[in-house]
């Protein structure tokens, strides 16, 4: 099911000490005849694209707020609270009304997902800021085309150029002006004539690659 959720009337912690979302005092009051949660919920599960989008207009600005309490980034909660109810889609027939209610079950899948992207989001600028650094100390060696015996100087640029050399050309262009030429997002972009969101893209699919092409290179050796 490829839907954008809106809603039909316009409506850095670190993750281990994330404390637990507060529940709401009460549920958002319900207009006569409408139906519960419970029976959205068992709606969905006969995969009703309407009934999930009631849930949305019932509880995205609930879920919306949890989100940012982890994530901080209005476009970046925007972002995931769509793929949660993507998730909410997929994974509804894991729901049973006997081990709570669907609120409890769409807060605990809803902050699960925002402590895993914050966890992902640390973990890439933790290996861009290892990257730059390498590049800082001796940026020569990237910048020029330097010698079989410069390269060899450095284990980590060796694994790191390994890992970048299987990279797709765009995301090796897009690595190499960033944190080889010290090129901004914007002067990419205009450099290549890229749209911005999708340099964006391409630096941070690149930085999950070579963050896990560097740790399978490392425990090969």
């Amino acid at each position: 099911m490829a839907t954008e959720f809106l809603p039909k009337n316009g409506a850095q912690d670190d993750p281990i000490e994330a404390p637990a979302p507060r529940m709401p005092a009460t549920a958002p009051e319900l207009e006569p005849g409408a139906p519960t949660d419970l029976e959205l919920m068992h709606a969905i599960q006969k995969e009703d694209p309407e009934a999930l989008s009631l849930l949305y207009d019932r509880y995205n600005g609930i879920l919306k707020a949890l989100i940012l309490r982890v994530i901080h980034n209005e476009a970046e909660a925007d972002d995931l609270l769509q793929e949660i109810f993507m998730e909410i889609w997929n994974q509804a027939k894991n729901f049973s009304a006997q081990k709570g209610k669907p609120l409890g079950w769409m807060v605990t899948l809803a902050r699960r997902r925002a402590i895993d992207g914050l966890r992902k989001k640390q973990a890439y600028a933790r290996a861009g800021e290892r990257l730059q650094t390498e590049t800082e100390q001796q940026p020569d060696a990237w910048v020029h085309n330097a010698t079989e015996e410069e390269i060899t100087f450095s284990d980590t640029r060796i694994l790191v150029r390994r890992v970048i050399n299987t990279l797709p050309v765009a995301q090796q262009q897009a690595i190499n002006l960033a944190f080889f030429r010290g090129m901004s997002q914007r002067e990419i972009a205009a450099n290549t004539n890229t749209p911005l969101g999708t340099v964006k893209t391409r630096l941070e699919l690149g930085l999950k690659k070579i963050y896990d092409g560097l740790k399978e290179l490392r425990d090969e050796l």
